[in-house]
């Protein structure tokens, strides 16, 4: 079956896992409202070719809404931990997920996949975000030398490093971008679902937790 990753682990703030000698404790980091005018939901590095990223399929109404980081400090016997950013969460709802499904843009098919196969965004330039369409596609328009001041700092923080700036002034929409696990990658998102059917929220997993169990 395609590659589905235990959310309900990842997504828990304090979590504790522990994989072959690694461990990793999480931490829920909250970031910023992201502003998304039409709805339409777009995962992507918005730092490289804006203007191709394609929308999610599933919608969600017009609105206002909360972004978590979910961070990892990942230590290894006898060295420091470090900190990356395993997931980043676009919360919809404060319902309680009752699945999961692989977010997917148009044309795009479960059936291609393969055993743990997964569709995602490609990250060029090692940050990842949820942003409605419109915001993408006003950054789009940006000439380099803005990009690069707004969104890229002299001087990386720590995960998840987050930047929020609006990029359409006539809609306030925003686009907000954090590190992306260990960096450039192509890294899935997931829709979850409340027992209504509803959209809960919208996930990316930057592949930074292994299959685990975890001690919470």
């Amino acid at each position: 079956m395609p590659y589905l990753p235990d959310l309900t682990t990842v997504l828990i703030d304090g979590a504790r896992i522990t994989q072959d000698g690694v461990e990793y404790v999480i931490k829920a980091r909250p970031v910023g409202m992201v502003t998304l005018p039409s709805g339409q939901v777009v995962g992507c590095d918005p730092l490289i070719a804006p203007d191709t990223a394609a929308p999610f399929t599933v919608t969600v109404a017009p609105g206002r809404y909360r972004l978590y980081a979910w961070v990892a400090a990942v230590r290894q016997t006898g060295s420091e931990p470090q900190d990356r950013t395993a997931a980043l969460q676009l919360v919809v709802r404060d319902l309680p997920t009752m699945r999961w499904e692989l977010a997917l843009t148009d044309g795009q098919e479960p059936v291609e996949l393969g055993a743990d196969g997964f569709f995602g965004y490609p990250v060029d330039a090692g940050v990842g975000t949820p942003a409605d369409a419109v915001a993408v596609r006003a950054l789009a328009r940006w000439e380099f030398d803005q990009v690069d001041e707004v969104f890229i700092p002299a001087q990386v923080p720590p995960a998840p490093a987050a930047v929020d700036a609006i990029t359409d002034e006539a809609t306030g929409a925003n686009v907000i971008i954090v590190s992306s696990g260990w960096g450039d990658g192509l890294y899935p998102t997931f829709i979850g679902y409340a027992a209504d059917g509803e959209v809960t929220s919208y996930v990316t997993d930057f592949l930074v937790i292994p299959d685990q169990t975890a001690e919470v």
